[in-house]
């Protein structure tokens, strides 16, 4: 498989959302925290969002995530 080896798991991605003191994160939040460019944290993000386990919405020009009460449930699963 091409491209950068995923160093970071989904759940580290989720509780990252859940975790931040406001109701939503942008991408570039989220990117920095894991040390990912924008586009390459998109790609993580959508397959969450295709999962049901983040929302996105476009907030002027920054898209913003937040966690879905499935995406609460499978964090909680894996404690």
């Amino acid at each position: 498989m091409a491209g950068r080896d995923e160093t970071v798991d989904d759940i580290e991605i989720l509780e990252f959302v859940e975790s931040t003191s406001d109701p939503v994160a942008t991408t570039a939040e989220v990117a920095e925290a894991f040390g990912f460019s924008n586009s390459g944290m998109l790609k993580r993000l959508h397959p969450l969002e295709d999962a049901s386990l983040l929302h996105s919405k476009k907030a002027g020009r920054t898209l913003v995530w937040w966690i879905t009460e499935s995406g609460k449930e499978r964090v909680k699963g894996e404690e």
